[in-house]
């Protein structure tokens, strides 16, 4: 039997009492929490930990993310700092020499964003042909919607000039009619690109679970998974190398059977389990491609576009209501989340179902459509990092009034929606201590604060990575806060997020991450 004691520091529950004095553990679960004197006395045995004077609280549940695309993204080359296509263009070559390519081999990049280059548009196959012709170059967005590729990848691919845009994503044309390389939404995201070994990619994957747990992270999301992605967890899972607790999301539309075929992941199976499907409705704001009610700035008739048609939609959701699968999905647009909310009201046809069907991101959902999702039970997983990282350029997309409304989590609270956080990764590392940061502060980049009367509070941001995420999980009874019965999934700050201002919670950092009890991550 092994016992923990913590003490000497501030101890935050999540619960209606917020503070103890002390937290007792004990055989990866917390036994009580009370007073320093009466815990030991109940162990006089137990090791003893001293907080010094920091912060205690449950470990910070990822509400959306993409584990296996951000194990895949820590071996490619990050764009993410370029500034200009001369940019891209020298990390791209700095990559290609420090991985030795040989002619022929593919060399991926990921990160840029046009938004933040000089030229201020998306490069092409003429900016990528100043690489030479010896080797496929593909290029994605920091989105992940979109992407750039050479000429020799173009043939690689056997991507033709005369093909049609697919369905639900557009293939850029240079003034000839010819492919520019530019590819958005289901032109990019359905392409078969040749990835790295097997073997790789298990390392990658032990690494992504190092970074997560860095962060103070102890159950995470894979958002959108295939069955490539799929055999690489399962494979992790049963060779006991998952130690944090992973949650896979089964993409819907193209391997819903991954589900059906393996019933026993419905529960954890050495911390993998398969917790719904996932369902992409639109694009990305920053990237022009989310299904917007009005116009983009700028380009009068233009509105982002949708994947699928409402019968489509209605569809996927009455499959997953009829299998008692959570559904979670991605609406950036306010068209997009109408599409949703009233699929999902068509395919529940009046009855009550504790479903819990989550929208992802919701980024420009209105007040009309959150009192509706109240109504429904459906959830909201703000991505509310971007009022920092794209702030101004939801200024220039959307005109100031509309973009002060994006992730507007105090209209989510007014209407009795359970709201969660995410960083989206690989789009942004998982740190849950920035998205707390953002929720509160709403500055951008430029400094303008972006929406005051949807600022809220440290205590009400934190609860959207931890209680609330829990809940969106099915697992409020086991984790989300320090209650006696639940996990001993804890993470140990160097200060308090409570008590220090927003610019300081910059500064805080994870200095230990403890799953079941043990210790997974401790700052060096």
């Amino acid at each position: 039997m092994q016992s923990t004691l913590y003490t000497g520091g501030t101890i935050l529950t999540m619960e209606p009492q917020l503070c103890a004095q002390a937290l007792l553990v004990e055989d990866g679960k917390i036994l009580c929490l009370g007073r320093a004197d009466e815990l030991a006395a109940l162990r006089p045995h137990a090791r003893r930990v001293d907080l010094e004077g920091r912060t205690l609280m449950p470990g910070f549940i990822d509400a959306h993310s993409h584990f296996t695309a951000y194990a895949s993204t820590l071996g490619l080359c990050d764009l993410s700092k370029a500034e200009s296509f001369d940019e891209i263009l020298a990390l791209l070559g700095t990559y290609r020499a420090s991985v030795r390519a040989p002619k022929g081999a593919l060399i991926t990049g990921f990160g840029y964003d046009h938004n933040h280059l000089l030229e201020k548009r998306h490069p092409d196959k003429r900016v990528l042909a100043a690489l030479g012709e010896d080797n496929p170059v593909v290029i994605a967005h920091a989105s992940g919607h979109m992407g750039v590729l050479n000429a020799p990848a173009m043939r690689m691919l056997n991507l033709r000039d005369d093909m049609p845009d697919p369905e639900g994503g557009k293939m850029g044309r240079m003034e000839d009619g010819s492919l520019s390389g530019y590819m958005e939404e289901t032109a990019f995201t359905s392409l078969k690109l040749p990835g790295p070994s097997k073997e790789q990619l298990s390392r990658q994957m032990e690494l992504a679970q190092a970074k997560y747990f860095s962060y103070g992270i102890t159950t995470c999301q894979d958002g959108l998974t295939r069955k490539a992605d799929w055999d690489l967890l399962q494979n992790m899972a049963q060779g006991g190398h998952l130690d944090i607790d992973l949650v896979s999301y089964i993409d819907i539309a193209q391997c819903a059977d991954l589900a059906s075929a393996h019933p026993e992941y419905r529960k954890y199976q050495n911390h993998l389990r398969i917790g719904g499907y996932k369902l992409i409705l639109d694009g990305s704001p920053q990237g022009r491609t989310a299904w917007i009610k009005t116009f983009y700035q700028g380009q009068p008739g233009y509105s982002g576009y949708p994947v699928y048609e409402d019968g489509v939609v209605e569809g996927y959701i009455a499959r997953a209501l009829s299998e008692d699968m959570q559904i979670l999905i991605h609406c950036n647009g306010d068209a997009a989340a109408e599409q949703m909310i009233t699929c999902y009201e068509r395919a529940l046809n009046g009855r009550y179902k504790d479903a819990r069907p989550v929208m992802i991101h919701a980024q420009l959902v209105n007040r009309s459509q959150l009192g509706h999702m109240g109504r429904l039970g459906i959830m909201a997983s703000f991505f509310v990092a971007h009022t920092y990282y794209w702030g101004d350029v939801h200024i220039q997309n959307f005109g100031p009034r509309r973009a002060a409304q994006i992730s507007p989590v105090q209209w989510a609270m007014e209407s009795g929606v359970n709201y969660t956080f995410h960083q989206d990764a690989p789009v942004l590392p998982p740190d849950m201590i920035d998205t707390v940061r953002r929720a509160v502060e709403r500055r951008t980049l430029s400094g303008e604060v972006l929406g005051e009367d949807q600022r809220i509070t440290a205590l009400q941001a934190l609860y959207g990575v931890t209680r609330n995420a829990a809940y969106q999980y099915f697992e409020e009874n086991e984790k989300g806060t320090l209650k006696p019965g639940k996990r001993a999934d804890l993470v140990i700050l160097s200060d308090n997020p409570l008590t220090c201002s927003p610019e300081k919670m910059g500064y805080i950092e994870v200095l230990e991450t403890i799953k079941d009890g043990m210790s997974v991550y401790s700052k060096p």
